[in-house]
């Protein structure tokens, strides 16, 4: 396939243009004729290999394998599934993975390694699911799965976006207010408190000294997020086992921690239990599983896990020596093992942990609220209290 950038003319005049995947000129020509518009000029654009880098969006993903999903159901071959999908992505960098995926097959690869092939795009569990379904000849089947796991995927983001964005609107508030009071308000009454020719109480001079330090070095203050970030990537680079203890503390800072450690194991089991319904072995669904939380600790647990379970002992077993799930969760592990219904367990794991991670970021909301409140009422009747003890001693010197 080659990319043509091209000008067309629809039925009743008017002028277009864009990019479009054809084996040829003619082939170009014949897609636009099937939109309605008549070719004009096309010339050749050279590929670029933007893919490699670019993250695919979880939406399009979700609508690739929908419709994967339902034309492969409808008996349409994978190839014109993929014909049809690549007509209609909007998304110009995964139209190009979608070809480059035809070309593969056309040279006699399957989907699952044409797919292995992107991984910005299919992470590992993608292509195991869909070589499970190729194997099994359930490839349908692997697709509604992966699509009704992206979905779920989409929606426990938003919700840990909902956490996060609340306290970071009102602490960019505080913060504003802060840098308004040090650096405006204050220094105008600067000269009001010290010409009133009295010693000065301490928190009016701390006050002072705090809005001179926004004042003198305010590009500091801005500056010093972007220099912590930098140094503490510079230090991961000097020493990749930091990177252990900043996910430990990750999990158990409070209140975000225990939040966090529900999402990344509610993912973990859903992942497992997707996998484990679609015939991939144990041992599989936890390596492949373990590349998706994203946290060392638990990672470092599920490797412990599979060594556990190579060594002979059961799934139960193995995740309760790691101390990463409660008891009640282990109960459920061991039940679904018991009676063979290990991916039901599973999948009641990832709702009880879904459940309970929606009730405790509306707890953080609620408790939030006044927390900053009270952070910035304080912030101001600290300025208030500065300012008016000065002018209360005066008073009551005047009424004495």
């Amino acid at each position: 396939m080659t990319m043509y950038s091209y000008k067309a003319v629809d039925a009743v005049g008017k002028r277009t243009k864009g990019l479009q995947d054809a084996a040829n000129l003619i082939d170009l020509e014949l897609h636009l004729k099937r939109s309605g518009l008549d070719l004009i000029s096309a010339k050749e654009e050279k590929r670029t290999p933007s893919f490699v880098r670019s993250k695919i969006q979880r939406t399009d993903l979700i609508t690739f394998f929908f419709n994967l999903d339902q034309l492969t159901r409808a008996g349409v071959p994978l190839l014109e599934c993929l014909a049809d999908l690549r007509d209609s992505m909007e998304d110009a960098i995964f139209r190009e993975i979608i070809v480059n995926l035809m070309e593969s097959i056309e040279n006699g690869k399957n989907l699952s390694q044409s797919m292995a092939q992107h991984p910005n795009a299919f992470d590992k569990v993608t292509v195991s699911l869909t070589h499970a379904g190729e194997e099994s000849g359930k490839l349908p089947e692997a697709f509604r799965h992966l699509t009704e796991a992206l979905k779920w995927q989409d929606e426990l983001a938003a919700q840990t976006k909902n956490m996060l964005l609340y306290p970071a609107f009102v602490g960019t508030v505080v913060i504003a207010v802060t840098f308004f009071l040090m650096i405006y308000l204050v220094p105008q009454l600067v000269g009001f408190i010290q010409g009133m020719g009295q010693e000065i109480p301490f928190q009016t001079r701390l006050l002072l000294a705090t809005s001179s330090f926004f004042v003198n070095y305010w590009y500091l203050l801005i500056a010093l997020p972007f220099i912590l970030f930098g140094s503490y990537q510079g230090a991961l680079v000097l020493d990749p086992g930091l990177q252990y203890h900043v996910d430990n503390f990750k999990l158990n800072i409070w209140p975000t921690g225990p939040v966090l450690r529900k999402i990344i194991l509610a993912r973990f089991a859903n992942t497992f239990a997707m996998m484990y319904g679609s015939g991939i072995s144990i041992l599989d669904c936890i390596a492949n599983s373990r590349n998706l939380v994203n946290n060392q600790v638990i990672s470092k647990s599920l490797q412990m896990a599979m060594s556990e379970i190579e060594s002979g002992k059961n799934l139960t077993q193995s995740f309760q020596h790691t101390g990463i799930f409660p008891p009640l969760v282990v109960r459920m592990l061991k039940v679904g093992e018991a009676t063979g219904q290990l991916d039901q367990a599973l999948l009641n794991i990832s709702y009880f942990y879904d459940r309970d991670v929606k009730d405790s970021i509306k707890k953080i909301q609620v408790m939030i609220e006044p927390a900053m409140t009270i952070v910035l009422g304080m912030l101001l009747g600290w300025v208030i209290l500065s300012v008016m003890s000065p002018i209360y001693d005066i008073i009551s010197r005047v009424k004495m």
